[in-house]
């Protein structure tokens, strides 16, 4: 490797892996600031609870799932109130959509099969399967996790889906000072791309930056100054959903590999 990232400031905003990232950081020559904005994302039993006892009772006529861990919480929260199978037996007479492998396969354990999912692990690739679904009217439960998928749950309320949320795992902000400090950092120009890990970051600084007043002077800083950086498809997609069009994303999805991506990036700017 070379010195690719020299003068450049790099920031992270994962809670996880910093060492190892800072040190390839470093390695290209540049200087990794940490602006944590991953927040906490909590199991929330009492929370959800009422609502998957209700759907026990009346079901739904679709049932979207976004993540595996999330139907593995759900069943174990069913069967911990004694409505295992009333759970099982809901899913098995509603249509099942999924989004990612890890929620097909998890599901397929129990013999339950999706008649829809993404084609590329996106909340996209789930919405273009589900274009010429006739949704008016239809009960549709979505489980989501940490986050609220606005992209998706746009999409089935202009489909004329009526939906409820199934929200096994919550999401606590990232301290609020920490991304007030990147937002003015990004918007005097003092770094140089943010490296974002999950889609919970993207949403964390934009819903802030919306708050604040100054998501449009954001956005506008990823385009001229600032290089947003995705580890991978799905965290670049929720940088897309909240306005950010220049992305350098890996094709690879490790930390490892965006850092390298990165670096890429700057060294073609130099040509």
């Amino acid at each position: 490797m070379g010195k690719s990232l020299t003068g450049k400031k790099i920031v992270l905003g994962a809670s996880r892996k910093i060492e190892e990232m800072t040190a390839l950081i470093e390695k290209q020559g540049g200087t990794a600031l940490v602006r944590t904005l991953q927040g906490t994302v909590f199991k929330a039993d009492a929370e959800v609870r009422d609502s998957l006892l209700a759907f026990t009772e009346t079901g739904a006529d679709w049932v979207i799932f976004t993540t595996g861990i999330g139907f593995q919480t759900l069943l174990e929260l069913a069967e911990e109130s004694g409505r295992k199978e009333a759970f099982i037996k809901q899913l098995q007479k509603a249509k099942i959509a999924t989004r990612g492998y890890k929620a097909a396969a998890a599901l397929k354990q129990y013999g339950l099969m999706n008649v829809a999912s993404d084609d590329d692990g996106t909340t996209q690739g789930l919405i273009r399967q589900l274009k010429e679904v006739d949704f008016s009217g239809q009960r549709v439960t979505v489980q989501l996790h940490g986050e609220k998928a606005p992209g998706l749950m746009n999409f089935l309320a202009e489909k004329g889906a009526v939906t409820t949320q199934l929200l096994p795992y919550q999401h606590i902000p990232p301290v609020s000072d920490t991304v007030d400090t990147l937002c003015q950092e990004i918007l005097a120009g003092e770094v140089d791309a943010v490296c974002f890990t999950t889609a919970i970051q993207a949403h964390s600084l934009f819903s802030f930056a919306q708050e604040k007043g100054i998501s449009g002077q954001l956005l506008t800083a990823f385009e001229s100054q600032t290089v947003a950086t995705a580890v991978g498809k799905v965290t670049a997609e929720a940088l897309r959903e909240v306005g950010v069009n220049r992305i350098v994303v890996p094709t690879h999805e490790r930390m490892g590999a965006m850092i390298v991506e990165l670096a890429n990036y700057y060294d073609e700017k130099k040509e």
